[in-house]
C-alpha cells in the first residue's frame, strides 16, 4: 500500500453499533486475538478523552487557521472514537468480563498522571502542557500505523471476525489515518523540538507496551470461557506472522521512522484508502444518513 496523504476536511461521524451479536471471542476460536485488540475498548475512552481535554487548553495557542479548523476536527473525531469504544463495556459485563478493575486503572494514569497539574503560570504551566501535546503526537504514530494495519488485515476476514466488530475497528482506524497529521504538525506548530519528540516518544511507547500486555492479561485471566487463560509473547509473535495482529517486526520498523529528523505521518497509511472505507463502512453510512 503506498503511502500518500491528500488533506480532506475532518468531520466527526456520529456512528453507532449494535453489540448483541457479537461474541466475546470475536475472532473464532482466537481469544488471545480477539482479546489483545479489546484491549482497545478498555484503553481508548480515557485516552481520547484525555486528548480532547488537552487540546481544547491548546486550541488559544494555535495561529494558523487551518490547523486550527483541523484540531477541532481531530477533537471531534476523537470525541466520537471515545464514546464507541465505551459503549462495548456493557456488553462485555453482559457476557461475564467486568472491566472495571482495568478501566480503573486506566482512568488513574489519564486523569491523574497524565491529568492537569497545580503549576504557576508561565512557563512551568506551558511545559506541561507542550509534554502532554508532544505525548499525544507520538501516540498517534501508533494509532495511524493500527489504523493503517486494520484495513488491511485481511486475515481477521479470511478467519470470520464478526463483521460488527471489524467496522468499528476499520472505522476508527480509516479515522485515525484520515487525521494522522495533525498532532504531529500541531506539535511542530507549538513546540517542534527534537529533544521532546525523542523524550515523549520514549514515554509513550514504554505506557503504551505497559498498558497494552496488561490489558491483555487482565482479559485472559478473567475470561469466563477460559480455565486458565494466559498471554504470552510467542502469541503475539505467531498471531503477528499470521497477520491476525501487527508483526512484531512491523512495530520495531515503526520506531526509527518516528525518530528521523526529517519524519511526517504522510508516510503512514494512504488517505484515499481511508476515506473509501469511510464511504463503504455500514456505521459512517448509516450516520450520514441520520445526519442528512
Amino acid at each position: 500500500m503506498s503511502h500518500t496523504q491528500s488533506r480532506v476536511p475532518l468531520k466527526a461521524r456520529n456512528v453507532s453499533f449494535s453489540w448483541e451479536g457479537t461474541p466475546l471471542h470475536w475472532v473464532p476460536g482466537d481469544p488471545f486475538t480477539s482479546h489483545t485488540i479489546n484491549v482497545l475498548h478498555l484503553l481508548l475512552p480515557a485516552g481520547e478523552r484525555w486528548f480532547v481535554h488537552v487540546y481544547r487548553q491548546v486550541l488559544p495557542y494555535i495561529r494558523d487557521e487551518r490547523l486550527r479548523a483541523d484540531v477541532l476536527g481531530f477533537i471531534g473525531q476523537e470525541a466520537m472514537h471515545s464514546q464507541a469504544h465505551d459503549e462495548v463495556l456493557p456488553h462485555l459485563r453482559e457476557l461475564g468480563l467486568d472491566p472495571t478493575p482495568y478501566t480503573a486503572q486506566v482512568d488513574w494514569f489519564f486523569e491523574k498522571l497524565l491529568g492537569d497539574r497545580t503549576l504557576p503560570p508561565g512557563r512551568p504551566r506551558r511545559w506541561w502542557l507542550m509534554e502532554r501535546v508532544a505525548l499525544i503526537a507520538a501516540i498517534e504514530h501508533y494509532t495511524a500505523f493500527l489504523g493503517n494495519w486494520v484495513l488491511n488485515a485481511e486475515a481477521l476476514d479470511r478467519h470470520g471476525a464478526d463483521p460488527t466488530m471489524l467496522d468499528l475497528l476499520r472505522w476508527h482506524g480509516a479515522e485515525e489515518v484520515e487525521h494522522r497529521s495533525v498532532a504531529f504538525e500541531l506539535f511542530m506548530h507549538l513546540d517542534g523540538g527534537y529533544r521532546r519528540r525523542v523524550r515523549t516518544w520514549a514515554t509513550a511507547f514504554t505506557a503504551l507496551v505497559f498498558l497494552w500486555q496488561r490489558g491483555t492479561r487482565f482479559f485472559m485471566a478473567n475470561d469466563p470461557a477460559l480455565v486458565d487463560g494466559k498471554a504470552s509473547f510467542k502469541d503475539l509473535y505467531v498471531r503477528g506472522r499470521r497477520g491476525l495482529l501487527p508483526s512484531t517486526g512491523d512495530m520495531l520498523r515503526s520506531v526509527p521512522r518516528y525518530l528521523r529528523r526529517d519524519y511526517h505521518p504522510s508516510q503512514e497509511g494512504d488517505t484515499e484508502q481511508a476515506v473509501a472505507y469511510l464511504a463503504s463502512s455500514p456505521a459512517a453510512i448509516a450516520a450520514e444518513k441520520r445526519a442528512a
